[in-house]
């Protein structure tokens, strides 16, 4: 059974946010998903702003977004998407398929899961022999920017923005979870910018191969 989420007032700002997102994000969203084939989960798709993105090789996009009116949103951009869509309204810590997948995508949603460590780990169990884990994600920072993210993460941040915690070490979950990471980088809002969701990384991490895969 599936568990509707239901926070209006996240839904009304990531709505906003989305639709307005500045080119520098949506050039981060491009590079995340190029050269994505096959089979593809999507976690926390939000409005659907990936899924104009999506190459032509990508045979499916399963996409999960359990927020009901984001969702509906999602359902807008997937009937106008160069590559079949599917939505589910399940969570992430729900969803169950029974086929592997050829790579995974998270961008701007591993921050927001009560248990990262789970279900980095179910995301992995997900993946065919080889396959991708793709995320665009924002990360601890350090220094000044650190205590801002401490801060934030202990007092309003959370139930303002959906259950966004954003002093968290992502990659370090990734590789924990059996994941070698094979490409990285780091995009960082101006210094000056006084949000603690400034300090963002892009990368690609693989699901070694079995030993009859090589």
């Amino acid at each position: 059974m599936s568990t509707t989420v239901d926070n209006p007032f996240f839904a009304r700002v990531w709505t906003a946010m989305s639709a307005r997102e500045p080119e520098s994000l949506r050039r981060l969203r491009r590079e995340n998903l190029a050269g994505l084939t096959g089979r593809v989960l999507e976690v926390g798709a939000g409005t659907g702003t990936n899924f104009a993105f999506y190459p032509a090789t990508v045979t499916e996009v399963v996409a999960v977004e359990p927020e009901r009116r984001l969702a509906a949103l999602a359902a807008r951009a997937a009937a106008d998407a160069p590559v079949p869509v599917t939505l589910t309204a399940d969570t992430v810590e729900q969803f169950r398929d029974g086929e592997p997948f050829d790579a995974v995508v998270c961008s701007l949603v591993l921050c927001s899961i009560d248990d990262p460590d789970s279900v980095v780990a179910q995301l992995y169990s997900s993946l065919r022999p080889g396959g991708e884990l793709r995320y665009l994600e924002h990360v601890a920072g350090t220094g000044a920017r650190a205590r801002l993210q401490r801060f934030a993460d202990a007092t309003l941040w959370p139930r303002l923005a959906g259950n966004c915690h954003t002093h968290r070490h992502t990659e370090q979950t990734i590789a924990a979870a059996g994941f070698q990471v094979r490409g990285r980088r780091e995009w960082t809002l101006p210094r000056w910018a006084p949000v603690p969701v400034a300090e963002f990384a892009i990368g690609r991490a693989v699901k070694p191969a079995g030993p009859t895969e090589r």
